[in-house]
């Protein structure tokens, strides 16, 4: 049984990654779409703005209450996302409400203090995001649905879209075992992050490959050779593969991979936002990459300790 201040700050953690991240691909879905469709636009900015409202509060509740561990991973902000936000917003005409990574930015730390006597109100929050996340499943489905059958058209792949609609699931998942007070089972823990996160990094350099002008050749060599990296990773955390890997061997080279692609990420956000890369990678897609690369480090390192690896 999970205790009540464990509770809490579980939840506003996931808040602070997910939540942003929820914001963001509404973002990028609403920057998709072609004029005709606008009303599909509209509704993903709506989700954008439910987000937002999500992240505000979240950010009020989780001052003195989230890891100190956490506040430095770069998984919630980073040194680039203020200006990827403010470089968006200027590219594509969406609003995007930069005060809150401001206030991320000073978010200070746990002191200590159990922060039990917010259970209440972190729960009918979780219950609030959970909906909300659900109707945005929907919605990507929508879209995913009218893009196969050929009556729908985005600047976003098909395979972003299955990879957004994946990570929504993947918070509710989370979210609901919260909800239920679950006690963790740190090996499977273990398994189950290496499984998912293996599987979205890989997509990631995929993705990365094709956004990339073709004059970028060397870097849309390295970006196709993490792709083949973390495939082979995620094939042995999901039992595949000869000979006996070990989770703690397993472990061990998933963190000096995406160590390696975290760095490869923000060098090329860095060079998105200074216009040295030619691509249509849109700089909060950057930095956004960037950050689900630190928040898979930081769970990483987490389970290297806790299974004593």
């Amino acid at each position: 049984m999970l205790q009540s201040g464990d509770f809490v700050r579980k939840s506003l953690e996931l808040h602070l990654f997910f939540g942003r991240i929820m914001k963001e691909h509404s973002i990028f879905l609403e920057a998709g779409f072609v004029g005709k469709d606008a009303a599909f636009a509209q509704q993903a900015d709506v989700f954008k703005c439910h987000f937002t409202e999500v992240l505000r509060e979240t950010t009020i509740l989780a001052n003195g209450v989230v890891g100190v561990e956490t506040l430095k991973s770069g998984e919630f902000v980073t040194d680039k996302t203020l200006r990827a936000e403010q470089t968006t917003q200027e590219l594509s005409g969406i609003a995007i409400d930069s005060v809150i990574t401001t206030e991320e930015n000073i978010l200070a730390p746990s002191i200590g203090r159990s922060p039990s006597h917010l259970e209440a109100k972190v729960s009918i929050l979780n219950q609030k995001v959970i909906d909300l996340t659900t109707a945005l499943v929907q919605f990507k489905t929508t879209i995913l649905e009218g893009m196969l059958k050929g009556r729908l058209f985005t600047f976003n792949f098909p395979l972003l879209i299955i990879h957004i609609r994946r990570e929504a699931i993947f918070y509710i998942q989370h979210l609901e075992r919260l909800q239920r007070r679950e006690a963790i089972d740190f090996v499977q823990e273990a398994i189950e992050e290496e499984k998912f996160w293996n599987r979205q990094m890989a997509e990631h350099a995929e993705f990365i490959s094709h956004l990339l002008d073709p004059t970028e050749s060397d870097l849309i060599f390295k970006a196709n050779n993490f792709a083949g990296q973390f495939d082979r990773l995620e094939h042995i955390a999901q039992g595949g593969g000869q000979g006996v890997v070990t989770l703690s061997q397993l472990t061990g080279e998933t963190i000096a991979a995406t160590r390696a692609l975290r760095d490869f990420k923000a060098a090329g956000t860095e060079g998105l936002l200074t216009c040295k890369i030619k691509s249509i990678i849109i700089p909060l897609l950057a930095d956004h990459v960037l950050r689900e690369a630190n928040h898979y480090l930081r769970i990483l390192n987490r389970s290297k300790q806790d299974l004593h690896i």
